[in-house]
C-alpha cells in the first residue's frame, strides 16, 4: 500500500513539474526539495515504487547532477533542469536515466523543430549571446524539466501495469 502512496506521490510531482515548466518555464526550488525528500523517504522506509535501495538512490541522483551540471556550466540548460534530473535519479536510481535523457532529448528537439516552423525563426536567432540557447522572445523555448519527467512517469506507469512495479 505504501508503494503504491509513494507512486501517486511520483506521479503528481511529475505532474507538477512538467506543468510548471510548460506553463512558466520555472520549477521553484521547494518542489524540488519535496520530490527529493520523498523520495529519500521512499527508500528509507523500503517502499521505493521503483525498487532501488538508498545506496541506489544517491548514486542516481549524485549521477543525475553530475550529467547535467557541465551544461549549465556552459549556460546550455538552466539549473532546474539539472536539479529534476537528480531529482529523478534519486527516484528511479542510475540505470534509466540514460534512457530517460534520451527520450527527453529527443522531445525537446521534435519541439524546438515545431517551434522554428510555427514561428518562422531562422536558427541563427535561437542562440542570441547571452542568453540560453533555443531562447525565443527571451525565454527559454523548451520545457526541458517537463520533456525529463514524461519519460519518468510513463515508465512508472508501465511498471505498474506490467505488474513490475515492486
Amino acid at each position: 500500500m505504501a508503494r503504491l502512496l509513494f507512486a501517486g506521490v511520483f506521479l503528481v510531482w511529475a505532474t507538477l513539474v512538467g506543468s510548471g515548466d510548460i506553463r512558466f518555464r520555472r520549477i521553484g526550488n521547494r518542489l524540488v526539495i519535496v520530490g527529493l525528500a520523498a523520495a529519500l523517504l521512499s527508500v528509507v522506509a523500503n517502499e521505493n515504487p521503483f525498487g532501488i535501495s538508498l545506496v541506489q538512490s544517491l548514486i542516481g541522483a549524485s549521477l543525475g547532477f553530475l550529467c547535467f551540471f557541465p551544461f549549465f556550466a556552459l549556460r546550455l540548460m538552466g539549473a532546474a533542469d539539472v536539479k529534476v534530473f537528480a531529482v529523478l535519479g534519486a527516484w528511479c536510481g542510475a540505470q534509466p536515466l540514460l534512457g530517460f535523457w534520451i527520450v527527453a532529448s529527443l522531445a525537446a528537439g521534435i519541439h524546438a523543430l515545431v517551434l522554428m516552423l510555427v514561428s518562422r525563426t531562422p536558427i541563427r536567432a535561437l542562440w542570441p549571446q547571452g542568453q540560453p540557447v533555443l531562447a525565443l522572445g527571451g525565454h527559454r523555448a523548451t520545457p526541458y524539466a517537463a520533456c525529463l519527467v514524461a519519460p519518468a512517469a510513463m515508465w512508472l506507469v508501465y511498471l505498474a501495469v506490467a505488474g513490475g512495479a515492486r
